[in-house]
């Protein structure tokens, strides 16, 4: 039974009935090409992106087929409008960069061209493929090993698959109708022509969309051998698009989910931002649970599962916090992994400084240890672990630093550059009762305060820890009889830069903050001073400016 059950997931003959007597690997029906006029399709071609337009008909003009393809075209069946636009097209990718003045070639595994419009924060990305051949995985030459640890073995190879049938290698090109059977899903198979508005449909993709159903086109058992990352994207399109998995499709799931081990830790990282970080977190997670997926795949969500009690305090805090990501996504606001990754990992750095305290430890090395220690067991080793880590840290770090109001402690923490972060990570503690809502309050005033108010505000928390039986919170390195010093203004970069992130400022004023109460209405002064008394003031709402889920 266990041989038969690994000789299953490793795409050999004996016990998978998805394979011919032959032995061969089930082949990917081809279809049949179909086209549908704006009569039957519905689509509204003012949600098209004028960019996507010009390089489709860039390409066309040059006497190559081309078409929006794949995940837009499901969007735009289904009258939403697509976030990302990516082109299909006859032309090779050297070809496809010949005709763009902006466009670079990109990729090992799949090489494609990225056209590239615009500059800066407006900037936009057209990715455009090559239509590739269908080739069964017993015609691709085999290596041990993965990407990484058979590199030498795959760099002149241009079809190759690994033990279990995972595709690591496909750039050999074909026509389109082979291009359409290599997708995944029914949905994601098929292409637009915005100059004649014509939809091209090889696999029945039009009508599992207007039926709101999740098909993969061939053996599921054998496409997810080809790429385990399937598995997940069956889970995000469903969160995402409401819609449900055909059963032939939903039944492999759980099997196969061994199979993500050998997929690269840094692809399933960006695989499970995807989940979190596309304005469907709460229904990710919940798909992930109803398709028994939520434990062994995400270290990160290994925590989040294992240890959350239903409507605990963590529970409480990790929802208030996808809440707002959701929320953020739907208004067009930036998000970025590092504060939502802050909050999801919270209480496992709160248990882990609690032992090394209990053990003597002094409290701040204490946290950081602490922090090392989480950082290494729940994200380990994936691109962009540096930038990552550090912001992470200093959003931890800044926590403790919130109670120390006197002195010059609150003058210099609000200059910290992602002190917007901290005090967002702040906001969420108070409104899940772990930290004081007074205390949150009382940073939300002293970072939009003038300088007075800022004096009178550490004179007041001065004469609360002098209070009989309070304890006093002084560690700044000035006395307590000091006078406070005037409010620094940070640098014209660090304001400038949190507005930019935040990017719609005049958005974020009076809007309701993480707890659903509206904003005090001192923001609004916030736009009438001079940009270095506005400093680093913290959003409305939660994760403002550079920090929250846009850190």
């Amino acid at each position: 039974m266990i041989r038969k059950f690994i000789s299953k997931l490793l795409g050999k003959s004996d016990g998978d009935a998805s394979e011919p007597k032959s032995g061969k690997a089930a082949r990917i029906p081809l279809g049949k090409r179909v086209e549908f006029g704006p009569a039957e399709h519905g689509i509204d071609p003012s949600l098209l992106d004028e960019r996507a337009i010009r390089v489709v008909t860039t390409l066309q003009d040059a006497g190559y087929e081309a078409y929006v393809v794949g995940g837009a075209v499901r969007d735009l069946l289904v009258h939403r409008r697509p976030k990302d636009f990516d082109v299909a097209t006859n032309a090779t990718p050297e070809q496809v960069k010949g005709l763009f003045r902006r466009a670079f070639i990109i990729g090992r595994r799949f090489r494609i061209v990225h056209v590239i419009h615009g500059r800066g924060r407006d900037h936009e990305v057209i990715e455009v493929s090559t239509f590739r051949a269908y080739l069964d995985a017993s015609a691709a030459e085999q290596v041990p090993g993965n990407e990484k640890t058979s590199k030498a073995a795959i760099a002149d190879k241009s079809h190759v698959v690994d033990a279990s049938g995972r595709v690591l290698r496909d750039n050999v090109w074909g026509p389109q109708i082979e291009d359409a059977a290599r997708r995944d899903f029914t949905v994601n198979a098929m292409y637009y022509d915005p100059r004649t508005q014509t939809v091209v449909d090889y696999h029945g993709g039009l009508k599992d969309a207007k039926a709101k159903l999740l098909r993969m086109i061939g053996d599921p058992l054998t496409r997810y051998r080809e790429d385990p990352v399937r598995i997940l994207r069956v889970v995000r399109f469903a969160a995402k698009l409401g819609f449900a998995i055909e059963p032939k499709t939903q039944k492999p799931l759980r099997e196969t989910a061994a199979l993500l081990a050998n997929v690269p830790a840094s692809r399933l990282f960006d695989e499970m931002m995807k989940l979190l970080q596309t304005g469907h977190a709460l229904a990710s997670l919940a798909q992930l649970k109803a398709q028994d997926l939520e434990r062994g795949i995400f270290p990160v969500l290994d925590s989040v599962f294992s240890r959350t009690e239903e409507g605990g305090p963590r529970q409480k805090f990790i929802e208030l916090a996808l809440n707002d990501t959701d929320r953020r996504v739907g208004e067009g606001k930036p998000v970025a992994p590092s504060f939502m990754l802050a909050c999801m990992l919270w209480h496992d750095v709160q248990n882990a400084w609690a032992d090394l305290k209990a053990k003597g430890e002094h409290p701040t090395p204490a946290l950081q240890q602490a922090i090392d220690s989480v950082f290494d067991a729940r994200i380990g080793d994936i691109s962009g672990r540096g930038k990552l880590a550090a912001d992470m840290r200093e959003i931890w770090m800044m926590q403790p630093r919130f109670d120390r109001r006197t002195g010059s402690s609150a003058y210099s923490l609000v200059e910290q550059p992602r002190f917007r972060a901290g005090f967002d990570f702040l906001r969420l503690r108070a409104d899940v009762g772990e930290a004081s809502p007074e205390l949150a309050e009382w940073w939300e005033d002293f970072s939009l305060g003038s300088d007075a108010e800022r004096e009178a505000l550490v004179e007041a928390a001065r004469e609360s820890s002098r209070a009989p039986g309070a304890r006093s919170k002084r560690t700044g390195p000035k006395p307590d009889g000091a006078a406070p010093r005037s409010a620094p203004r940070p640098p014209k970069d660090t304001a400038d830069a949190a507005a930019e992130q935040e990017g719609d400022e005049e958005a974020d004023d009076g809007a309701p903050d993480a707890g659903g109460a509206e904003a005090p209405r001192k923001r609004r002064r916030r736009r009438r001073k001079p940009s270095g008394a506005r400093g680093a003031a913290p959003a409305a709402g939660g994760q403002g400016g550079d920090g929250g889920a846009g850190a």
